[in-house]
């Protein structure tokens, strides 16, 4: 259905990236990689003692699940993968070490709503605390990426079936130019 592809659910934690994205994957039939597995032990404990991430800390990520991602297209033609992708250097160096075409689907909500879903995940190691330096360090992407926003407010299902309907409609665009 879509030519070959990495497709980036991204989007500060809390945002439903991994549950867009496992959805995307399995409507597509392809394979969903989860940014977060990609993090060094380094990294996690960091985030756990909400201590924030540097570039420095996050370029050897980036690389790691760009690579990931062009293997994973490589082979099977298509990918679906979260990640924060917060800055658009960050999206720009995934883009890269994937060598594939990628495009970018950002789920965006109000910090109370995100906050009030970190509060709900005891277990996970991202901290609510570094919520507000995760917002501070989003930048919302720019007209000449490709990138699709989409309310994350909404259910999966229907923000499955936006990011389904932008899919296939930048499709058709590709196929007829």
């Amino acid at each position: 259905m879509l030519p070959p592809l990495a497709i980036t659910v991204m989007g500060v934690s809390g945002s439903g990236k991994s549950t867009l994205g496992a959805l995307l994957a399995k409507q597509l039939g392809c394979a969903f990689l989860e940014g977060d597995s990609f993090h060094s032990t380094q990294n996690v404990e960091k985030m756990r003692h909400g201590i924030p991430l540097t570039d420095a800390d996050r370029w050897p990520w980036l690389d790691d699940l760009g690579a990931a991602m062009g293997e994973a297209v490589g082979r099977d033609g298509l990918v679906v993968a979260a990640c924060s992708a917060l800055r658009r250097s960050y999206r720009e160096r995934l883009a890269t070490g994937a060598h594939q075409p990628m495009v970018f689907i950002l789920l965006n909500t109000t910090a109370t709503e995100l906050a009030r879903r970190m509060e709900g995940r005891p277990d996970h190691y991202m901290p609510p605390s570094l919520l507000n330096s995760q917002l501070a360090t989003l930048e919302m992407p720019e007209p000449d990426e490709t990138a699709l926003v989409l309310d994350a407010s909404a259910c999966p299902e229907d923000l499955g079936h936006q990011a389904m309907a932008w899919l296939t409609c930048r499709n058709s665009v590709l196929r007829h130019t």
